[in-house]
């Protein structure tokens, strides 16, 4: 049938899968997770934060009083813009900033996830062309694909996107997608003058921006520039989120939207979920909204800078020669790149296998994996059993690298 799909385990069903279902696949990470619960396995795979860091006291003093003072309206339907005093705090938390970011074109979203769902639902068509930096977020793939784009990997170095690919990209390309904050999967960050030339190359192309930040307030030796949003408010759809400064199970996030883009988004909110559960938007800003994470985020990054530093370590140590990394100023990431003769997921069942896991890199870029490459996180585990770690996966490359 045209337009349907099927497999084998669903042939003699009555159900036949949309089109924009071939486009969807399983999350490596997802499926990689599950390695971690063998027994003995250390991962270094997953981009959870470190459920140390979450401020449970706080947020059930907030629940309480929410379930106290406002319970009816907490556990009622609610607008799905979101809760007008988040949006508000929001929009404050962003002015300070430099981003131009009224309460009136921020809406709440489950998870910055979910913006990049609505992103793609609002402005994509089958066949239209979305340009990514190399590499790029998988989740970002996986929301786009389902809308059947075409997607163009713009060049990247170690200070992000090169400006001189804008220009080079298809005329009809819709947005471009950017991290450039401690970047997932690279650990990269954008200088100021990079960000300023991204800005003028876009702007020149008449290329919108998508700004991905769930990682800015992760920063352990200098905070980063300011948001490209602080540098075109027209063009720049910007998202951010709770869940590393919080909790991810909140499912908690923002959209700061322009405003040619936010009835449609808004509207595509409506049809997905009605609203963000009005529930954790209250509990979130009675926990927030005198002040908490001015002292809460500074013990999230001196955990994380102990660890990051502790992997740099044991990377100096448990890494054969022709083994290359950088070592973050932020996030949660190590970007390593084997040595030529390497391919990290035909090596991943021997690290398993060995004691440890890792996510392979070939699943971050849209178009010419590198299959040299590897992601590995650094806040879930002690220093010491990140020195573990890392042995046990030194020895696994070296092993390799003798046998070949």
């Amino acid at each position: 049938m045209t337009g349907s799909t099927t497999s084998p385990d669903t042939a003699d069903s009555p159900w036949r899968l949309a089109r924009r279902c071939e486009r969807m696949n399983p999350s490596v990470i997802r499926e990689i997770l599950k390695l971690t619960e063998l027994p003995g396995v250390r991962s270094l795979a997953g981009g959870l934060p470190s459920a140390d860091t979450f401020p449970v006291d706080a947020m059930r003093d907030a629940a309480m009083k929410v379930l106290t003072d406002t319970p009816r309206e907490a556990l009622q339907y609610a607008a799905s813009e979101g809760f007008g005093p988040l949006r508000e705090w929001v929009s404050a938390m962003l002015a300070a900033k430099g981003v131009e970011a009224p309460a009136h074109r921020v809406l709440i979203t489950n998870g910055s996830q979910q913006g990049l769902d609505l992103a793609g639902k609002v402005l994509l068509d089958a066949g239209n062309t979305v340009a990514v930096e190399t590499p790029t977020y998988l989740g970002a793939l996986q929301a786009f694909n389902p809308n059947e784009p075409i997607f163009a990997s713009v060049g990247s170095d170690a200070d992000g996107p090169l400006p001189g690919d804008i220009a080079a990209l298809p005329r009809d390309t819709r947005f471009m997608y950017v991290l450039p904050n401690f970047q997932n999967p690279t650990g990269r960050v954008v200088p100021s003058e990079r960000r300023d030339a991204i800005v003028a190359a876009a702007q020149r192309a008449n290329l919108p921006l998508v700004e991905d930040n769930p990682y800015g307030e992760l920063w352990y030796d200098q905070e980063p520039p300011k948001p490209i949003a602080s540098r075109w408010k027209e063009g720049v759809l910007y998202l951010g989120s709770f869940s590393k400064v919080l909790a991810p199970g909140l499912r908690l996030g923002f959209m700061v939207c322009p405003p040619a883009l936010y009835p449609k988004l808004l509207q595509s909110k409506q049809a997905a979920d009605l609203h963000t559960g009005s529930f954790s938007q209250r509990v979130v800003h009675e926990v927030i909204k005198n002040g908490f994470l001015d002292q809460h985020i500074p013990t999230i990054r001196d955990r994380y800078r102990t660890q990051r530093d502790a992997m740099d370590a044991a990377l100096k140590t448990s890494m054969p020669a022709g083994c290359e990394w950088r070592k973050p100023s932020g996030g949660m990431f190590f970007w390593l790149r084997l040595p030529a003769g390497c391919d990290a997921m035909a090596l991943l069942p021997k690290a398993v296998e060995a004691g440890v896991a890792y996510v392979p890199g070939a699943a971050f870029f849209a178009n010419d994996p590198d299959l040299r490459t590897m992601r590995l996180s650094f806040v879930t585990l002690a220093p010491a059993d990140i020195a573990d770690a890392v042995a046990k996966l030194g020895k696994v490359i070296k092993a390799h690298l003798a046998g070949a």
